[in-house]
Parts: C-alpha cells; sequence; structure tokens
C-alpha cells in the first residue's frame, strides 16, 4: 500500500514539473525595474490630427468651409539613466534629449518641419533642447509622479525668438509626463499576471467640435516567450464599448451637437506593450487611435444628384519604444 502511494506521489511530482516546464503557470510581474547608473536610449512618437474633407458639387459647400488636415507630430530620442531607486522600486532619472523632429500643419499648410539633424534648423529655440537634461520620478507602473527638475533646460532657450514658444512647451510638466508615462501597466497590488488575465483602464480625447468621449482600454496577458534577450511578456489591447463599465461612461460622455449629424463614427483603437521581464525595460509600448465620422444629405436620393458628404477625421498615436 505504501509503495503504492509513493509511487503516486512521485507521479504527481512528476506531472507538476512537466507542467512548469511547459510553462502551464507562468506567472510574471509586469513592472518596471531600476538600476542606479544603468542608462537607457527610447524613442517617443506622438501624433494628433484632425481632418475635414467636403464631397460633393461645389456649388453646395457650406460658406466658409475650409477642408484640410491640421495637427502635429513630436518624435524625441533621448536617454534615461538611473540617478537613484527608493526601497519601493521608485527612480529618479535624468532625461538626456538626443534627438528631436516637431512637424505642424494647419490645413494642409506646413507651419512647422523641424528636424534636429538639419544643419538648416539649427538657429530654431527647439535645436537648443538638444543635449538639454532634465529630472523626473518614475514609479514601478510606468506612471511618471514628479518632474522634479528642468530650470536648465529651460534656461537654455530663454535667449531664442524663433520656435522658443514651441520648445517651452515641450518643457511644461504636464507635457513631460505625458512624453515619458507608461499607462498600460497595471497597478503594484495587481501586477502578478497569467497569460490570459486581463485588467483595464480609461482614457479620454477631446476631439473639438466633435466633443469628448472616453474609452475602457482592455489589456491582456497574451503570452510569456523567451527570446535571445530573456523573458518577454505580450500584452494586446483591445477596446470594448459593449462591456458594462463602458455603457456607463457613455452616459458621461461630453458630446458636441455638431456631432448628432453625422453617423456614429468608424473607431480603430488597437495598441500592445512588450515587455522585457529579466530587465524590467519597456521594448515597445505603441497607441493607435482612429476615428471618421460622416455625414451625408439625406436629399440627395430623393433628387439624384451627387450626395453632398462631410467626413470628419482624428487620428491620436503613441508610441515609445527602446532603440539601443
Amino acid at each position: 500500500m505504501n509503495q503504492f502511494k509513493i509511487c503516486g506521489l512521485a507521479a504527481s511530482v512528476l506531472t507538476c514539473v512537466l507542467l512548469l516546464s511547459a510553462g502551464c503557470t507562468q506567472t510574471a510581474i509586469l513592472a518596471l525595474k531600476f538600476t542606479p547608473e544603468d542608462m537607457t536610449t527610447y524613442k517617443v512618437t506622438i501624433e494628433a490630427e484632425q481632418s475635414s474633407t467636403w464631397q460633393g458639387p461645389s456649388t453646395s459647400k457650406p460658406k466658409g468651409f475650409i477642408g484640410g488636415r491640421t495637427g502635429n507630430r513630436i518624435e524625441m530620442t533621448f536617454t534615461q539613466r538611473i540617478q537613484s531607486v527608493s526601497d519601493e522600486g521608485i527612480a529618479i532619472a535624468e532625461i538626456t534629449i538626443k534627438g528631436l523632429k516637431y512637424f505642424v500643419k494647419v490645413r494642409d499648410n506646413i507651419i512647422l518641419d523641424f528636424d534636429g539633424s538639419r544643419e538648416k534648423d539649427q538657429n530654431n529655440a527647439l535645436a537648443k533642447l538638444i543635449g538639454q537634461s532634465y529630472t523626473i520620478e518614475i514609479e514601478p507602473s510606468g506612471q511618471i509622479s514628479k518632474v522634479i527638475d528642468v530650470s536648465s533646460a529651460r534656461a537654455a532657450i530663454e535667449d531664442s525668438a524663433s520656435g522658443n514658444k514651441r520648445a517651452a512647451r515641450l518643457l511644461a510638466a504636464e507635457v513631460i509626463k505625458g512624453q515619458h508615462s507608461i499607462p498600460v501597466l497595471p497597478e503594484v497590488e495587481k501586477n502578478q499576471l497569467r497569460p490570459g488575465q486581463t485588467w483595464s483602464n480609461i482614457k479620454t480625447f477631446s476631439f473639438g467640435v466633435m466633443g469628448s468621449k472616453s474609452y475602457e482600454r482592455i489589456y491582456e496577458l497574451k503570452e510569456i516567450k523567451n527570446t535571445n534577450k530573456g523573458r518577454l511578456a505580450v500584452v494586446d489591447m483591445s477596446v470594448i464599448p459593449s462591456s458594462e463599465k463602458a455603457k456607463e461612461l457613455y452616459k458621461e460622455q461630453v458630446t458636441s451637437p455638431f456631432s448628432k449629424i453625422f453617423d456614429n463614427p468608424v473607431e480603430i483603437y488597437t495598441g500592445g506593450l512588450r515587455l522585457n521581464l529579466n530587465t524590467g525595460k519597456i521594448e515597445k509600448y505603441s497607441e493607435d487611435f482612429r476615428s471618421e465620422w460622416v455625414a451625408v444629405d439625406p436629399m440627395a436620393t430623393e433628387t439624384n444628384k451627387e450626395p453632398d458628404t462631410l467626413r470628419m477625421g482624428a487620428i491620436r498615436l503613441y508610441c515609445f519604444e527602446r532603440i539601443d
């Protein structure tokens, strides 16, 4: 009898070992890790655009209507040097700007096309930001809890006229937080997860005359895989408007009377995260939102004329990736 019990126990242990080896019970702590004096190079890209297009006879175009695309795109390459780490894993990091591109257009007219690597752009105040540093406080959840010191970077652009306002804007505390925060990671108390588990948070976009809208972002840990760089957590993002939480948010959304003439928008909102579990560093995080609203003259089918159609679009892009 005892021999049978021992054999049964051995078989159970072997089964557990095989399951662990197969990764069936793998878990991951989804959090950033920091080491003093560690340095990493990243690139962050942020884009926001609104567009409007008139389709139909020019004679029926609304008076004063001017279509086109209006928006901006910023690409910043920077090094992140960890100065110190607290017992709670919170880091003080020195950010040094290594490269910068800034593109602005208004109704298809290019207002600014700055590239810090071009000789002709060196007189712009934006060029003076390259090589400047500021310090921030980063939590393991990826949030920027504090902008500590940006005084030296601000002093570098004080004597410049061209591009000064835009350069100063990039050094505003809320902009710095937006550039460096990673919104995907779960709360510290809930960051130990297995593949298949999900968590969520809320994102609100403002669309100008089209009002604003909130979305529930659902994140799922799809898999933990081994790579030549170490264990990699793969997280996918989706938006599920039919969830109960999203229904509650819908009642609170800010809408515009102007938006009522449009059909329900066609929306695509995707994203994902690749987190190196060995180093605790982001390999890549991205979000890509695209929406289009369409309004068609309902009388067009009755008169058999070309329909008057107004299209409104919006793009919101955020991409944070390691490049060294």
